[in-house]
């Protein structure tokens, strides 16, 4: 039987790479991706993904080759997201305290709730969550994006996260007890040296939205979240970092894209369970 992936994008500046080679790889393998957005949106690439001659400021090169360059920018995105679904359809979102009757207003979004997973969750074996400065604002922090975590993780199936968007994984949380999903597991994300101190920027009402450094330290938030006996893997020098703690498979940036399609293709072609870290000789969950 064929496999399918829902794969989220955000509206607010993908990296293209990060997209396209682990889409290629799944489909390459006859796995079938459907797309997502927050609220339906177009999606756009970061600009910087386009351009083969953008040095990244922490690594000092291009990390884009001409040829996926050439490939992002001839690129119909229109065409390519053309059958796009929107979390906002597909998702309820949680009410305010301030509704008029609370209780009953949560016990109705327990239930729509429910009833998405059912009919989202069970059509796909997987969950993949696009990286790039866009997720910061739309995916991050998105109570839709979380309950759709959860619902896979209800059903211990992979969710695959790159780059940014690997802080959804830390902030999707039930809120009876609010402790993160991947608290005990093993996982990698940008490091201290991999994020810029200027520059970093966004797509907003279609122009960059120039920051200096990005809002949040995401190394600081998964050391926080795996805790005590789970592990962040930096591996700061090393070319490639992607670790698979099952069901959660994490990718640090761009230059690991390929590598992540490819973990992701054994985990759901050949059970794979682990890669990138070493049970024996971790703590024992």
């Amino acid at each position: 039987m064929s496999k399918h992936v829902l794969c989220v994008v955000s509206e607010h500046g993908f990296w293209a790479q990060e997209l396209l080679l682990p889409v290629d790889r799944l489909e390459s393998a006859g796995v079938t991706v459907h797309f997502a957005t927050p609220t339906g949106a177009q999606p756009l690439p970061d600009a910087g993904s386009l351009d083969s001659s953008y040095v990244d400021p922490p690594l000092g090169r291009p990390v884009t080759s001409p040829e996926m360059g050439e490939r992002a920018r001839t690129t119909d995105w229109e065409t390519y997201f053309k059958d796009r679904q929107s979390l906002a359809d597909l998702m309820p979102v949680r009410p305010y305290l301030s509704a008029g009757n609370y209780i009953a207003a949560m016990e109705e979004y327990y239930d729509k709730r429910q009833a998405a997973w059912d009919a989202i969750v069970a059509r796909y074996d997987a969950l993949l969550l696009v990286g790039g400065s866009g997720p910061i604002v739309d995916m991050v922090n998105n109570p839709r994006v979380h309950d759709l975590i959860l619902g896979f993780h209800t059903e211990e199936k992979l969710i695959a996260a790159e780059c940014y968007a690997v802080t959804c994984l830390a902030l999707a949380r039930e809120l009876d007890d609010r402790r993160p999903i991947i608290e005990g597991r093993h996982v990698t994300g940008h490091t201290m040296e991999y994020d810029y101190t200027a520059g970093w920027a966004v797509t907003a009402n279609g122009a960059p939205l120039v920051f200096g450094a990005p809002p949040f330290a995401l190394e600081y938030i998964l050391r926080d979240a795996v805790g005590p006996h789970g592990r962040f893997h930096g591996n700061v020098g090393h070319k490639l970092s992607v670790v698979l703690d099952h069901p959660f498979l994490t990718s640090r940036s761009v230059g690991e894209s390929d590598l992540c399609g490819e973990v992701m293709v054994r985990a759901l072609k050949e059970d794979l369970r682990v890669y990138g870290w070493q049970p024996a000789l971790e703590f024992v969950r």
